[in-house]
């Protein structure tokens, strides 16, 4: 009986460690960086980072205690445009050759919702760090062919890009702006499990 009391308890107590959160590597060919923004008030200018790492950190089984940090290259903005991709790079925007890394350093994930949560965390844009928070979803985990373990999510937020000294602007003849304030930031991302 008294065997049976302390395999219990042992029980008990290796379910009741904390999980450690495993390591995951972005799959770069199925994954993207992209953010969008209106142009002339009619359309939406859209663009991606080309250049990014993560360092991402999570259990499957408890998203709670996830972590992930992104950094991006600025000079690899792309949006089809190499005139518009020079003109974003120089000092009337991101002026790549002071501030040549964005940065997100997340601090929480919070409203866990089934598969559906949100990551606060601090975004630097040039010389400027502000709290931000993404709406994010977790499409599951899966083995690939190969056998290795793989994971999406996708995040969404849109900030205002003037908070981040990206002023620039033109006023059209008609009133308003050629580049719009909101940009909206995109993640879809692939995730391959660190073995």
């Amino acid at each position: 009986m008294i065997r049976r009391v302390a395999l219990l308890m042992l029980v008990v107590m290796v379910m009741a460690l904390p999980v450690e959160a495993a390591k995951w590597l972005i799959d770069k060919p199925h994954s993207s960086m992209a953010f969008s923004v209106r142009h002339l008030l009619v359309s939406r200018t859209k663009g991606i980072f080309e250049d990014y790492t993560g360092e991402i950190e999570f259990d499957e089984k408890n998203l709670a205690g996830g972590t992930a940090d992104f950094v991006a290259q600025v000079k690899s903005i792309n949006t089809m445009d190499p005139k518009r991709d020079e003109h974003l790079s120089s000092p009337d925007f991101f002026d790549v050759q002071k501030f040549p890394i964005m940065t997100f350093v997340s601090t929480k994930v919070h409203d866990l919702d089934g598969n559906k949560f949100k990551l606060t965390g601090d975004l630097t844009i040039k010389d400027v760090t502000k709290e931000v928070t993404f709406e994010c979803e977790f499409f599951g985990v899966a083995k690939d062919p190969m056998g290795n373990t793989k994971s999406g999510f996708s995040a969404e937020s849109t900030i205002n890009r003037r908070d981040f000294n990206l002023i620039w602007n033109m006023t059209l003849e008609g009133g308003g702006l050629v580049v719009g304030n909101d940009v909206t930031i995109t993640l879809d991302l692939e995730l391959a499990k660190v073995k």
